[in-house]
């Protein structure tokens, strides 16, 4: 069974902020609690005091090994040139080659990509597939470009970073404002210009037609799904007698609905930036899918006559739920918004998706957090199971996919469960702590250069 906070935590507490300054001081790095990579570097290394990690492994992580910031033209519709700014971190390899999504955003920044690269790094060592962790960006809008516009900025990009990347080095994704066709391009611009061998294996989440992987699609949220799955007896719930709300409706947070609805549960309300419904009997999530890719957004929906009604932000927040999946972008659930949530356990399928002070106001009151590092896990595996599909000439059938998929997360889930119970700690920091043991052990075993 989970178990609230116990005294060994309250013991080990109160050296984070110690080890984290003493770490930030020698690294130079200032502490600033608004920013993203600082907040996740600073729990790292709390729970990297906690397991006790010699101190130049802690060094080690607080840092990207590589940072490349590019700057390239791309030919407009128009007939004008415009510059984009593309970034590409890899965080850490010593477990494999750098793994980690793509993401068009016009806030796209240097700090955020870090703070993906290092919880990449994590997640990856979590579910234990020898990979490490990478992230990278382009800014710019991508629903304000062409087809043909968006496939210029995306070869553009590949050639500028063509050397830094690659099968045996660095394998992008897709994430927020890319999808299977940016990661087509990505991988036929790569192959035009590479000598490399196993090209093709330079990106996932490609059509499953050029190289891709059935399951990929839903591998995010059938993740969630699947630690949900592992988690809920725990407190008392199944799936056929639980409620949900979803924050964000694109590839992950549809599929966790429909995913979570298929096994028995209820989603009473969704929300996403164009507005939320609410339906205390259920959503129809298929209905509301179909309409979301249709139309680009919830908004509306509720003319559809499915039985949905439009609720505001702060009611969205309100409604009584069992689960409560965050699965936009990050830093969007504040202290505000986290005294208005009314549920038991949060599933976070997106990357950081609450600020330290909602964290903490939800902690306070018991809410369980069930971290993004374990639960948003499913996308990389999945990729790295393209990448062996990839590397080897297979092609796996959708139950072996989702097979081994739910090995990896139910055994990412124990670990968590495991660390939790060993040191008397929170989810996150226990989910910290399992990851850390994998890094920490190949690190042992590998030596420092030279």
């Amino acid at each position: 069974m989970m178990s609230t906070s116990t005294d060994k935590a309250s013991i080990v507490a109160p050296t984070r902020e110690l080890m984290a300054s003493t770490v930030f001081d020698e690294l130079g790095m200032e502490r600033d609690s608004d920013n993203l990579y600082l907040q996740i570097i600073d729990s790292m290394l709390h729970a990297a005091e906690i397991l006790e990690v010699p101190r130049h492994i802690q060094l080690i992580l607080a840092q990207p090994k590589n940072e490349i910031m590019v700057h390239f033209p791309v030919l407009m519709d128009n007939g004008h040139y415009a510059l984009f700014k593309g970034y590409r971190v890899q965080h850490n390899n010593a477990l494999g080659p750098y793994k980690g999504g793509l993401r068009f955003h016009p806030h796209v920044g240097l700090d955020d990509v870090k703070a993906l690269s290092a919880l990449m790094t994590m997640k990856c060592s979590l579910v234990r597939i020898p990979m490490g962790g990478g992230k990278g960006g382009i800014k710019c809008d991508p629903r304000a470009m062409s087809q043909n516009e968006l496939m210029r900025v995306t070869r553009r990009f590949v050639s500028a970073i063509a050397a830094q990347i690659g099968p045996d080095r660095d394998i992008p994704a897709p994430d927020v404002g890319t999808n299977a066709q940016v990661m087509a391009w990505f991988a036929d611009t790569y192959m035009q210009i590479s000598d490399k061998q196993n090209k093709m294996a330079v990106v996932t989440g490609k059509p499953v037609e050029f190289g891709g992987s059935l399951g990929r699609e839903k591998a995010t949220g059938q993740g969630v799904i699947d630690v949900l799955a592992e988690i809920l007896p725990d407190i008392g719930l199944a799936f056929k007698d639980a409620t949900c709300s979803v924050l964000g409706f694109g590839n992950v947070g549809s599929w966790a609905a429909k995913l979570f609805a298929e096994r028995g549960g209820k989603v009473r309300a969704a929300m996403d930036h164009t507005g939320g419904v609410y339906n205390p009997d259920g959503l129809d999530v298929l209905a509301l899918d179909e309409y979301v890719r249709e139309h680009r957004g919830i908004a509306g929906f509720e003319k559809t006559r499915h039985g949905a009604e439009a609720i505001s932000e702060e009611d969205f927040y309100r409604v009584p739920v069992d689960v409560f999946i965050p699965a936009a972008l990050e830093q969007m659930i504040t202290e505000e918004k986290a005294s208005w949530l009314d549920c038991k356990l949060i599933a976070e399928a997106a990357n950081a998706p609450m600020t330290p002070p909602g964290e903490r106001a939800l902690m306070a009151r018991g809410v369980e957090i069930l971290p993004a590092i374990l639960c948003s896990a499913g996308g990389v595996t999945v990729s790295y199971f393209e990448w062996v599909q990839n590397r080897t000439n297979q092609s796996w059938d959708l139950e072996k996919v989702d097979d081994e998929l739910n090995r990896h997360m139910v055994l990412a889930a124990r670990r968590t469960q495991l660390a939790r119970h060993r040191f008397g700690v929170d989810m996150r920091t226990a989910a910290y702590i399992a990851a850390l043991e994998q890094i920490a052990q190949v690190y042992q075993l590998r030596g420092i250069f030279p």
